[in-house]
């Protein structure tokens, strides 16, 4: 099974049954099958195709299918590729992703693959593209450090932003900023930014580990930032005050922002009442479907991180692949945060008229679409 192979569509129009909303299957097939990291949209921004993850050729790869429905073809056929780590460029015509210690790029049209940096021996997460589109970053693990790494778009350098000891996730480079970088240190405390060329380092928030932020990114184009307080409540941070404020007392969880700033969207679990969009002026939401995932992860039933002996007592299996891998996004035998494939991840398309998520739900994680109705939002903003 390699690259260019085209399957049939396997599109299915669905209404969901709690909200009437109008819902995609983009996927279904009895293997892995995931829309990108949430915090970047999977859709092309002219919206005809959307690019998702499979392990449907035995390993993971990547997959560009006909939006909301068409031909699927497999754009990579590659080892050790990191399926939450594509994003794509601003056209929607190249792919970056990482591959075990390499930073690669893949053509959506003639499907040429270009290898753009190698960090090995490094295992690297998601990418983050900036706004000038020169620049990707990532988060690496060493054998004997942790650290954030930086790749030219064309390929023509790569560099070290940042070292430390500590685990480094989820970098993201700020959506108007093209220098400004926030990133996570695991475990408390989290928040921090740097500079692309390592200046400006700075821990945001000093807290304790029973203190559980997670999944912080920037609200719009200022510097604030929207992170979840686990289980308890979505949070407003100000970098320049460093006020914490509450948006809303709810069991968000991840989370992914309109790019103007004034709404959420976000999934919930323990319970689960849906993937809903939250007001930030009002903190007002409501549910636009149910996504029904399996949501697993002992870790998400208890409001603190995850510590060495957490894993431990997950399985020795597990310790064991934590030890070895950047995080728990690469991990296939996690239970203590995951498996990530059993979380909804919603996020939004180009348009922000549809929210991107999945579901394992028939028994397989498959891809999904819900079409936010035309006065979704209005209604929303109706109830203060």
């Amino acid at each position: 099974m390699a690259k260019g192979r085209l399957y049939p569509s396997e599109a299915k129009k669905l209404h969901d049954p709690k909200t009437g909303v109008l819902v995609w299957q983009i996927t279904d097939h009895p293997s892995i099958n995931h829309h990108l990291y949430f915090l970047t949209s999977s859709t092309t921004p002219n919206e005809r195709h959307i690019v998702f993850a499979s392990t449907r050729s035995g390993r993971t790869n990547f997959y560009l299918a006909g939006f909301p429905s068409g031909d699927i073809v497999q754009l990579t056929d590659g080892e050790r590729i990191h399926g939450f780590s594509g994003t794509l460029d601003r056209s929607g015509t190249v792919l970056y992703f990482t591959a075990g210690g390499e930073v690669r790029s893949v053509d959506l049209r003639t499907l040429e693959e270009r290898t753009l940096a190698d960090f090995s021996p490094a295992h690297l997460g998601e990418c983050s593209l900036n706004a000038e589109g020169r620049w990707l970053i990532s988060a690496a693990k060493f054998p004997d450090r942790f650290a954030i790494v930086a790749t030219r778009t064309d390929g023509s350098q790569q560099r070290t932003v940042y070292e430390s000891p500590r685990t480094i996730i989820h970098p993201q480079f700020h959506p108007a900023d093209p220098t400004l970088i926030e990133f996570a240190h695991d475990p408390a405390p989290r928040m921090h930014f740097i500079r692309l060329d390592g200046s400006g380092f700075r821990c945001l928030w000093e807290h304790g580990n029973d203190e559980f932020l997670v999944h912080e990114t920037f609200l719009d184009a200022s510097t604030d930032l929207i992170v979840v307080r686990w289980p308890y409540a979505l949070q407003r941070f100000s970098p320049q005050t460093g006020r914490m404020e509450t948006i809303a007392r709810l069991n968000a969880w991840h989370i992914c922002p309109t790019r103007n700033g004034r709404y959420v969207i976000c999934d919930t679990a323990h319970p689960d009442v849906g993937i809903r969009v939250v007001s930030v002026r009002t903190g007002l939401h409501r549910p636009l479907c149910y996504p029904e995932s399996s949501n697993r992860g002992s870790q998400w039933r208890k409001d603190r991180y995850a510590l060495l002996e957490d894993w431990e007592r997950a399985s020795q299996e597990a310790a064991q692949e934590r030890s070895e891998h950047l995080s728990w996004m690469e991990m296939e035998a996690d239970t203590v945060y995951g498996p990530q494939w059993t979380h909804p991840h919603p996020s939004l398309s180009a348009s922000e008229r549809w929210v991107i998520f999945t579901s394992d739900r028939t028994g397989h994680p498959q891809v999904y679409a819900a079409r936010i109705p035309d006065d979704f939002f209005a209604q929303l903003d109706e109830r203060n």
